[in-house]
């Protein structure tokens, strides 16, 4: 399933395109911002977010980190297809939003 909304740039801040924000296909960006976010920093949901950078300084880290991307997709209506963490920078996630998930 397709999600659109507002599109952000390399810098986190609103596209603007023809003088107003630009709209287009989602899910990536979800995915990445849901991976960065710590949790507390989603105003709207204050339990969602990875906190990916907070792995970086864990040993064996990998199988928690796993785990936490797998609650948080899901939480987030997405249904993972394909999940490959060859270390704690090259992660690789295969996910949509299903048609039964969160409309977002």
């Amino acid at each position: 399933m397709k999600v659109f909304d507002f599109i952000l740039g390399s810098d986190f801040d609103l596209v603007i395109e023809n003088g107003d924000f630009k709209v287009d296909e989602s899910t990536l960006q979800h995915q990445q911002l849901l991976l960065l976010a710590n949790k507390g920093e989603i105003k709207q949901s204050p339990t969602d977010g990875v906190g990916i950078n907070n792995y970086l300084l864990e040993d064996g880290g990998v199988d928690d980190l796993k785990h936490v991307i797998q609650e948080q997709f899901e939480g987030d209506g997405m249904e993972i297809h394909s999940m490959k963490i060859n270390s704690l920078t090259d992660v690789f996630i295969g996910a949509i939003y299903s048609q039964t998930g969160n409309d977002q």
